[in-house]
């Protein structure tokens, strides 16, 4: 393609922001340009939400199959071949970059490959890569180029006896040991997964409880369940000290002013991520930050005039779904397809087994607002489809403002707990009461009716307990 073409809107970066921004402005019929440096559907797609997915599967499936007795089955010479659980794991990542490609070009969106950086307000320049020196004029441009996972400080990444999630998902080699820092989503999935195919895990976490982001009940639910399944978890404890050797790596764990030595094959670095602005922006094009990530006015623009930013790259939550909707949301608004909206309640989700998933705010943050507000609880043990299904661990917990029944919170640990959010994530979008839920007549026999339980439990009206 010649330089200096001329768009309406260029994105820079391919991932779960920046292909769902380029889509969108070519469904509103505005010539569009997305320029990713790697392959498109970024980490999410690559290296994080899909392919972490398809190992989990694997995992979930084999542990299943291990406890086939209680149902009823006998499985004999049951094994598993991890390379080939690793080699899926990335062709599902390849069928779906596969997918983003088409949903690009059928868009009429027009793709390049290279770094690129805004080098003034309305002109990107691609740097690096297949396109390097091509010049994209924009009548607006997007920053989309996400975040890539934190580091352990002063502790070089080598993919064997070091690894972040990235080097984790390209290894076709299962650890004996691995010590896991971080005990964040990402941290607990993967404890999950190689835990089910028999290494030794180590789970670390600085603060009080795992998932520190979740309600209190959940987690401690979740670090029972990880201990019952052979997961050694260690809160309130900090790493360090780290010696790496040629087959294993010694390090010290502290808590309460004590520390013990471990030794494990590999140490996985889950402690969060940093943004990607590296390269993205020339020294005379200067938006503010708040920590290292682009500040956004409601309208998704940055406070450089013409130049815009969405999903990870302004701030958490770090989340692939809130990055889409982000992304959405600013198209809209810049091309005058109604108010674009910021980020209100939204779905988290932890795909480890028993699946965590909540959406708006814990018990803690409902006492430490001092507001009036009730619980209701429901366990899966009272469920008939989960004890059908052998898979009652866990329960559904909502949170109500007292006087109205305004759903204020959802939690839910357990089987499918990340697609039964969804019924409170409506809901709560609706404004519609613990009530409403508890009125809704519900399939049986469904785990969704542990979803009207829980909310008939708020007024001590649920029939099942």
């Amino acid at each position: 393609m010649a330089e200096s073409i001329e768009y309406d809107l260029v994105v820079i970066g391919g991932g779960p922001a920046g292909y769902a921004a380029a889509i969108r402005a070519g469904q509103l019929g505005r010539k569009v340009a997305c320029v990713e440096m790697e392959r498109l559907g970024g980490t999410c797609l690559n290296w994080g939400c899909i392919p972490t997915k398809a190992l989990l599967k694997s995992a979930e499936l084999y542990r299943t199959i291990q406890k086939s007795e209680t149902l009823g089955l006998s499985v004999t010479g049951l094994g598993f071949d991890f390379g080939r659980v690793m080699d899926r794991s990335r062709s599902v990542a390849e069928q779906m970059a596969k997918g983003v490609e088409f949903l690009l070009k059928k868009n009429k969106v027009d793709g390049f490959s290279g770094r690129a950086r805004v080098a003034a307000p309305g002109l990107v320049e691609i740097t690096e890569g297949k396109n390097a020196g091509t010049r994209l004029k924009a009548g607006k441009i997007l920053l989309a180029t996400g975040c890539r996972m934190r580091r352990l400080p002063d502790l070089p990444v080598d993919g064997a006896r070091v690894m972040t999630s990235r080097e984790a998902l390209a290894s076709r080699t299962l650890p004996k040991s691995i010590a896991i820092v971080g005990a964040g989503a990402i941290g607990v999935e993967f404890a999950y997964f190689y835990n089910a195919f028999g290494a030794k895990v180590t789970l670390v976490e600085m603060l009080p409880q795992i998932l520190p982001v979740e309600d209190e009940d959940v987690a401690r639910t979740l670090q029972r369940s990880f201990e019952k399944q052979g997961i050694a978890v260690h809160t309130g404890t900090t790493c360090g000290n780290f010696r790496v050797g040629a087959a294993s790596v010694k390090l010290d764990l502290t808590k309460d002013g004590k520390v013990t030595e471990i030794e494990v094959e590999s140490v996985l670095s889950a402690i969060g991520v940093t943004a990607n602005l590296e390269g993205a922006l020339a020294p005379g094009v200067r938006p503010d930050l708040d920590r290292g990530f682009i500040r956004v006015g409601d309208d998704y623009q940055s406070s450089v005039k013409g130049v815009y930013a969405a999903g990870d790259i302004i701030g958490p939550p770090w989340l692939a779904h809130v990055a889409t909707f982000e992304a959405v949301n600013a198209v809209n608004g810049m091309f005058g397809h109604g108010r674009p909206r910021r980020v209100g309640n939204f779905p988290g989700c932890t795909y480890c087994q028993p699946q965590v998933a909540s959406e708006g705010i814990t018990e803690r943050a409902a006492k430490e607002k001092g507001l009036d507000y009730r619980v209701g609880k429901f366990p899966f043990t009272a469920s008939g489809k989960a004890v059908a299904s052998a898979d009652s661990e866990g329960f559904v917990k909502v949170i109500s403002d007292a006087k109205t029944g305004e759903i204020l919170g959802a939690h839910i640990i357990g089987a499918e707990a990340t697609e039964l959010i969804g019924e409170y994530g409506l809901a709560m979008d609706l404004e519609a009461t613990v009530a409403d839920i508890h009125h809704s007549i519900h399939a049986h026999p469904t785990l969704s009716e542990a979803v009207m339980e829980a909310a008939a439990a708020t007024t001590g009206e649920a029939i099942h307990i």
